[in-house]
């Protein structure tokens, strides 16, 4: 069965392996791609994407849509995770596919509404995009398939700050939108990442010894990521949040262990802005009695994910 994407994407580093799954993957069909503000410029985002695209040989076939720029409130705050650029400081001759006129909410909207119950969405960006996109059409939440959101954390330390996963940070008002919205929604975390996400040296390894194009090009975007990983973490990884959302969206089995849980977001703390709260529905009587708004992943296969990435590099 064919899974149809709309990528939302805020486009560097591993953004660009999600693009490839929903690019390549012989399950997957990538509809369209949106871009959102994010982990580094703007125009630099949507360079990224369309490069990622032309890279693939598919080129001018899956359009690209400008989103949200900034986020609902507050500053735009980069991510250093991925380089200045987003790909590693690499430079790469700009794409001959341009962006489409209409608005990347539009864009959603009209996409989903015109296909009911067919269409998933994976929200690898803060998620501006899909809070304005439901706040001026609210019948995608139901329209929708899925909406897969890497985002968050699973009571555990963030990647921002302590209590803070980036895109949860970046606009947590509008993930506290979409958290609210009525989305059949799957929730991947960084803690999700850092346990079932990332590819050990051997891993690294293996992908370097394909010598594709696109092994070549994943080496090259992911250089300062590993790098810095490293620094972080003491071990050559290479960290995936977002192609281990898509890979799981295209193949459920990926899941080794879920739970139906409430997930809401901080939003005026200091010290914990964009902190996910996660906690089983209905957990004690002196807790908000509240049905489940999302599954979350706990476990998900890495060795069935590695798999699945080196297939489509090869």
């Amino acid at each position: 069965m064919t899974t149809r994407l709309i990528i939302d994407t805020d486009t560097a580093g591993d953004d660009c392996f999600s693009l490839l799954l929903g690019l390549l993957h012989p399950k997957a069909k990538l509809e369209a791609v949106t871009i959102c503000n994010g982990n580094v410029d703007f125009d630099q985002q949507v360079e990224n994407a369309l490069h990622t695209i032309e890279v693939t040989g598919r080129g001018g076939e899956v359009p690209v849509y400008l989103g949200s720029a900034r986020p609902l409130m507050g500053r735009w705050q980069a991510a250093s995770f991925h380089g200045s650029n987003g790909m590693s400081e690499r430079q790469f001759e700009p794409a001959k596919q341009r962006p489409e006129s209409k608005h990347a909410i539009d864009a959603i909207i009209d996409l989903v509404m015109a296909n009911p119950g067919e269409i998933s969405i994976i929200a690898q960006a803060p998620l501006t995009n899909i809070a304005l996109a439901f706040l001026k059409e609210p019948k995608i939440a139901k329209a929708l398939k899925h909406l897969w959101i890497m985002g968050g954390t699973d009571h555990a330390f963030g990647n921002i700050t302590p209590m803070a996963e980036f895109n949860f940070f970046v606009d947590p008002e509008a993930a506290k939108i979409v958290l609210g919205a009525g989305f059949n929604i799957t929730l991947s975390t960084w803690t999700l990442t850092l346990k079932s996400g990332s590819f050990d040296a051997a891993t690294v390894d293996a992908i370097e010894k394909l010598d594709t194009p696109l092994s070549r090009f994943y080496m090259q975007v992911t250089e300062t990521p590993r790098r810095v990983a490293f620094e972080r973490y003491g071990e050559t990884i290479s960290t995936h949040p977002d192609s281990l959302t898509c890979a799981m969206a295209i193949d459920e089995s990926l899941i080794l262990e879920s739970a139906a849980v409430v997930v809401d977001v901080e939003v005026g703390g200091d010290l914990s802005r964009g902190h996910s709260s996660v906690y089983p529905a209905r957990l004690v009587e002196r807790w908000p009695d509240r049905d489940a708004n999302a599954r979350i992943v706990r476990t998900a296969d890495t060795k069935g994910f590695a798999n699945m990435m080196m297939s489509v590099l090869a």
